[in-house]
């Protein structure tokens, strides 16, 4: 036992005796140790050496993965906030109106023939006093619609519900014109906003309109739900993406005190919030996450209700969710170059501050996934004599800051909305990734635009009334026109597929799934783009006769 103590104590003593021997070793001794090293190490000499294109080539590249990896460091923070301050959400108002307010139903809409009377029904079907409700029809449309509309608006005034049509002959100001045209004329103290492709439950307002008896409550944002789910691959994909929005981002910035946004629709605004915050306002694409900004800047507090759910329908073609996401980004950017200055000179929290940077400007990810994209090739060359220690020590760390971190935020997401069933998420996302990487071309482009003050229409996202599997589509003369997007997306996964066989050539099938992703991402928001307008045709064996556009097939963005 003494032999064993005296070489424990020696042991101990060791890292002393090594700091000593260090801080008292001659000032060029490590430096002398280093140099000899590096004289006497020739294993890799002659086989590589540092030039300028490496370095043109690999510092762009790993600056952008750095990058990428911080936006993805936040994914896991939202996950961590989430799970830290869930004690904070309590779904019941504290108070309750002891009368109920007034309350004024906006349904702004743009060419929806085939879901406006399925709008209108359900809000006519809410439940709440008459006297007390007032619903605006707010209608834009240039085509069929606007007859239609106004028939089932006549139909139901008749029935005695407090319902009004408004229709304007121009689109000045898009849907923050339309909105804030309503306002002029509204009675309510408080407003409801749904788009055309929303079905409201009737319980809906009263679930949600006592939450304003707290005088300090602006705004209450209730959680979509998506009717047509389970119609296709793509619309599980887009249930999964939004998920993951209502859930883990509005409720990590909710419950730890951050800053959130309206989304549009399926929401409730005390009217005297919208003015203090400038009323509506129609310089960005997303004018609800702008408003929602500057009226928490004007001292409202927001609700989020992840227990109310309002069903909405999913776009079930490639190129009208492409048209979504592309509004949203660039709508995104124009709203963080307006806000974010307004934003670093309030007297707000610095953490709300980050929050908000990382929030607004999250769709810059898309052009530098491009120019991850461009350099990827490059730098597999460039890298072709590093071993897999290095590969380990500086790809892996960013692939998990990066891309594992957006599987873990979706499947938090799907396991608290659906507990039991939540484990078929990892089927799905592959081709959630993939799906990710195939929008960088259209993102980019409206990310870019926003970026050099490129300003453009309003670009409404066409609703098809399509809710089951095997439903045929009404709305295919809303399909939009082919450009040059999807041709780039071909190219670009083509490019990717030359980049696989080039990795199998070298042996390198570390990074061979990883490249997988974009090949299909790219190939698949292509090809779906190209070919979506045809496969009605083809199971149907000949030209839709509903379809009033000389040309129904190709949709692109």
């Amino acid at each position: 036992m003494t032999t064993v103590n005296s070489i424990a104590g020696q042991l101990n003593a060791l890292p002393l005796r090594m700091a000593a021997h260090l801080a008292f070793a001659p000032q060029n001794g490590m430096l002398h140790y280093w140099k000899s090293m590096q004289s006497t190490d020739q294993t890799f000499k002659g086989l590589y050496h540092w030039n300028f294109f490496d370095a043109a080539v690999l510092l762009p590249y790993f600056a952008v993965m750095i990058i990428l990896s911080l936006y993805g460091i936040h994914r896991y923070t939202l996950c961590y906030l989430y799970f830290k301050y869930r004690r904070n959400y309590r779904p019941d108002p504290p108070r309750r109106f002891d009368e109920l307010p007034r309350v004024t139903i906006q349904l702004p809409i743009f060419n929806e023939q085939f879901v406006i009377d399925r709008l209108i029904d359900a809000v006519c079907a809410i439940e709440y006093p008459r006297e007390k409700l007032e619903i605006q029809v707010l209608d834009d449309s240039t085509d069929e619609t606007q007859e239609v509309a106004a028939g089932i608006v006549e139909r139901y005034a008749v029935l005695g519900h407090p319902i009004v049509y408004m229709h304007r002959a121009n689109r000045h100001g898009y849907k923050a014109g339309a909105l804030d045209a309503g306002l002029k004329t509204a009675k309510g103290e408080y407003v409801a906003i749904f788009d055309a492709d929303f079905v409201p439950p009737p319980d809906w307002l009263m679930k949600v309109v006592h939450h304003f008896a707290e005088p300090e409550i602006g705004m209450v944002q209730t959680r979509w739900g998506h009717m047509n789910r389970d119609y296709s691959m793509l619309t599980q994909i887009e249930a999964i993406l939004l998920d993951g929005h209502f859930v883990m981002e509005h409720g990590a910035r909710v419950r730890s005190g951050d800053y959130f946004n309206f989304n549009g629709t399926a929401g409730m605004w005390r009217i005297q919030a919208i003015a203090d915050g400038g009323g509506w306002q129609h310089d960005t694409l997303t004018e609800d996450t702008d408003l929602s900004y500057r009226s928490q800047l004007a001292g409202w507090q927001f609700k989020y209700l992840p227990e109310v759910e309002c069903p909405s329908e999913l776009p079930i073609e490639m190129t009208a969710f492409k048209t979504q996401q592309a509004r949203w980004a660039k709508g995104l950017i124009q709203t963080s170059i307006k806000v974010l200055p307004m934003i670093f000179k309030s007297k707000a929290p610095r953490r709300i501050k980050v929050e908000a940077v990382y929030h607004l400007t999250a769709n810059l990810s898309y052009p530098l996934m491009v120019v991850m994209s461009v350099l990827l090739m490059p730098a597999m060359i460039c890298r072709f004599y590093q071993g897999w220690f290095q590969m380990l020590l500086i790809d892996f760390p960013l692939f998990t800051a990066s891309s594992f971190s957006i599987a873990f935020f979706y499947l938090m997401s799907e396991r608290e909305l659906f507990p039991k069933t939540w484990m078929k998420t990892f089927l799905y996302l592959p081709f959630l990734m993939a799906l990710g990487i195939g929008l960088t071309v259209t993102n980019t482009k409206a990310v870019m635009e926003a970026l050099f003050g490129i300003k453009s229409a309003f670009v409404r996202t066409p609703k098809y009334r399509v809710a089951k599997k095997g439903e045929k589509s009404q709305a295919a003369k809303y399909r939009k026109r082919l450009v040059l997007a999807p041709w780039i997306e071909m190219l670009l996964g083509a490019y990717f597929f030359v980049a696989i066989l080039y990795t199998f050539s070298n042996h390198n099938y570390f990074t061979a799934p990883f490249l997988i992703l974009f090949v299909i991402g790219y190939w698949y928001t292509g090809l779906m783009s190209l070919l979506q307008g045809r496969f009605e045709r083809w199971r149907t064996g000949g030209a839709n006769t509903d379809e009033s556009s000389p040309k129904p097939f190709p949709v692109g963005v």
